[in-house]
């Protein structure tokens, strides 16, 4: 592997993770900028947790070299540590403890030099003026996320890792809660977080997708978008639950999603000029029409969600990265 780059948080090459007979993580190749929210998206069991353990010394590789801040992991994982944080899904924090009884606790095992000034930074940063003495095991679902993101943060780590950390909060909740993410990379935290969710994933400065331990998709969001081979439509049908059983059996749709009363279509079809955008549409609703349904369809930009749909739903899955 290369010198350290300054502007590159962390790299790996050829990551491999097996359990057994199971491979996991399957030679991933990944390189996390500096100073930006760096997205995990992949549905469950895609490999994401345990990459991101590997990355943090946690785990062993059963193949591959990882970089992070300059260190080789896992040979220097304990140096690591001290320039990182963790914040896991499960709330994991001391819940008989009061607010300020955890940021003391957490203060003391970091070796925070003046916690009391750090403690009171993140008490008006994180707005827990009037919770201080309130035991962290009674609090809401996004209280506890806040105080979790803080703890997290006490030493003021040079990298986060956070793994799947609005699973259990209101909407309210995980938008300001990203505010504090993005906060946190203006201030020169890079921060690398996982999510199943695609409106998170279109937040982020930068994007991976995994499924099955494969890199299948690397890049911003646009780029990942702009990048995709298929074509996305709109049909309005009088009854969009039929008519998604038709259109699941034409040739080259990789998925239909009903969304309110109108369907999302997502096709192979590699058709750029007008006329092959029309012929598509009119394909489908000459198909809708042979099955005596009325339907009237549209071609519509796509989003992170016709991404994620096409790029696991490949036969042959090999990394997608922008240049």
């Amino acid at each position: 592997m290369n010198a350290h780059d300054a502007d590159v948080a962390i790299r790996a090459r050829g990551l491999t993770r097996r359990f057994g007979d199971l491979v996991a993580v399957d030679h991933v190749d990944l390189d996390v900028p500096t100073r930006h929210v760096y997205g995990f998206l992949g549905p469950n069991g895609s490999g994401k947790s345990t990459t991101i353990r590997m990355l943090c010394g946690l785990l062993t590789p059963s193949e591959g070299e990882i970089e992070v801040l300059g260190l080789r992991i896992p040979a220097e994982a304990e140096a690591l540590r001290r320039h990182i944080g963790y914040m896991t899904q499960r709330f994991s924090l001391f819940e008989d403890l009061t607010v300020r009884e955890n940021f003391e606790f957490l203060a003391a095992i970091q070796g925070v030099s003046r916690p009391r000034q750090r403690i009171d930074e993140l008490v008006e940063q994180h707005h827990f003026g009037g919770l201080q003495q309130q035991l962290a095991g009674t609090m809401s679902g996004g209280q506890k996320q806040r105080l979790a993101l803080a703890c997290a943060v006490i030493h003021e780590p040079e990298l986060l890792f956070l793994d799947e950390p609005t699973s259990a909060v209101d909407p309210e909740s995980r938008r300001d809660f990203w505010e504090k993410l993005f906060e946190l990379a203006d201030a020169g935290t890079t921060l690398l977080v996982s999510t199943h969710l695609m409106d998170e994933a279109e937040r982020c400065h930068r994007l991976a997708i995994l499924d099955h331990g494969v890199l299948v998709a690397d890049g911003t969001p646009h780029e990942l978008t702009g990048r995709l081979q298929g074509r996305t439509f709109i049909v309005d049908s009088s009854d969009p639950r039929r008519a998604q059983k038709v259109i699941e059996r034409l040739p080259g749709v990789l998925g239909v999603a009903q969304i309110g009363n109108h369907l999302r279509v997502l096709t192979a079809a590699r058709e750029t000029d007008a006329k092959g955008m029309a012929d598509a549409c009119r394909s489908i609703d000459q198909a809708l029409a042979g099955a005596g349904q009325h339907a009237s369809t549209r071609e519509t930009p796509a989003n992170l969600e016709d991404v994620f749909v096409a790029v696991t739903r490949q036969e042959t899955k090999r990394p997608e990265r922008a240049a």
